[in-house]
């Protein structure tokens, strides 16, 4: 059995081919490279019913991922997060059809273990044993705990405000972290140095071809969670826009294979914060790629990205899909953490927070329809993130007594 039909790497930009076999970086001409496979060998040897009796993770699509040795994988069990009916949301929104995959329930609390999980078993089978990455938290903890596995080195540089126990899942993973006074860009700046100067292979987002391949697997659940039939919508917050990409690609890989319908793709929302908003902006101006943001700031720290190497890559999927891309404001986006766990009883992470108030608004908008399938894509776990809410709670004596207020039934 083959374990994978990977085939090769190519760019989008200039259309240059390069070998799966050996490390990879950038193309020659400055643009992320993209894993193709053998799609022809695939439809024939592949089919829905072959998941049937796999384990419920992402390597239940291993012919869909670029690991070629079964013995280089390296999992903590990631993959095939639930995919929840919000109702109480969804009737507060007028978005009865309202779903919400919640990728807080993933290994390190984020998705992105799945970039990791595939990432880190393909530098592992390719002979990378030290790697360094900038990152706003979430992406570095997860690549510390997976390089920990494998026996890579990782050097870790995040913003001084980045997530606190982002910092911690870094430090118990024994990586070599660094905090840098600045942004992610500045972060990225030092990283790019250090990878010239102690020849470390560089992980940064899209600079290695292989983490897009483990984000897209959520789009490869999110259709057979609905029995290969996709939902109209796709909302993902959006920083430097890998799952977003990754999605777009797991989708048009299954429209390949023939297992959804080719005139069906959802129309992809990429969400950002009005205070780091570049993908918008240029989306809003009809632009192939976006400018730098200037003093970006927002409380979704996870898409605090002032400048994404593949802007043109997620302009390019929103755009072929119908899709749009819309900014929220950090208050909303701080009240929706608050609305959907009342709700709901989900405690979202403020990145997936802004997708649901960019939903909301989409709705008000009439651009999401009356009884359309909306999935929401919750980034992580809203525990890592405990400033996003307030406690002001009574403080009681020993012996004090409970004493509530009257209050009206709903």
């Amino acid at each position: 059995m083959t374990y994978s039909y990977v085939s090769h790497l190519y760019c989008p930009k200039c259309e240059e081919t390069y070998s799966t076999k050996e490390k990879q970086q950038l193309c020659k001409c400055g643009s992320p490279l993209l894993v193709a496979y053998k799609m022809d060998e695939l439809k024939s040897n592949f089919t829905k019913e072959d998941l049937l009796k796999r384990t419920p993770d992402l390597w239940r699509y291993h012919e869909l991922l670029p690991v070629e040795d079964q013995e280089n994988k390296v999992t903590l069990g990631e993959g095939m997060t639930p995919m929840l009916h919000m109702k109480n949301s969804g009737k507060e929104m007028d978005i009865p059809n309202l779903y919400m995959k919640d990728e807080g329930l993933i290994p390190s609390g984020s998705f992105k273990s799945r970039g990791a999980a595939v990432g880190v078993s393909k530098a592992k089978e390719v002979g990378v044993k030290e790697l360094a990455m900038p990152t706003n938290g979430n992406a570095g903890a997860a690549w510390s705990l997976y390089c920990a596995q494998a026996e890579i080195t990782s050097t870790i540089v995040m913003p001084l405000d980045a997530p606190e126990i982002t910092r911690k899942e870094c430090v118990a993973a024994g990586a070599d972290l660094y905090l840098v006074n600045g942004l992610i860009g500045d972060a990225g700046k030092i990283v790019g140095q250090a990878v010239k100067d102690y020849n470390l292979f560089d992980a940064s987002t899209l600079k290695e071809p292989y983490r897009i391949e483990g984000k897209k697997t959520m789009g490869l659940e999110i259709a057979e969670q609905f029995n290969w039939e996709v939902p109209d919508v796709i909302l993902y917050p959006t920083g430097g826009g890998v799952g977003l990409i990754g999605i777009y690609k797991a989708l048009r890989e299954l429209q390949e294979l023939g297992w959804i319908p080719e005139g069906k793709m959802p129309r992809l929302v990429a969400v950002q914060s009005e205070g780091c908003a570049p993908i918008v902006k240029a989306w809003e101006e009809g632009k192939t790629s976006a400018e730098p943001w200037e003093n970006a700031e927002t409380v979704a720290f996870g898409i605090n990205v002032a400048k994404a190497l593949g802007d043109f890559l997620i302009l390019d999927a929103i755009r072929e899909t119908d899709g749009c891309a819309i900014a929220v404001n950090d208050m909303k986006i701080l009240d929706e953490v608050a609305s959907v766990a009342k709700a709901d009883g989900a405690f979202v992470c403020p990145e997936g927070a802004a997708a649901f108030a960019a939903a909301k608004e989409l709705r008000v908008q009439n651009w999401i329809k009356d009884g359309e399938k909306v999935v929401v894509l919750n980034t992580g776990a809203g525990i890592k993130y405990p400033n996003t809410v307030e406690v002001d709670a009574p403080i009681l004596q020993k012996d004090e007594k409970i004493v509530k207020q009257a209050t009206t039934s709903k």
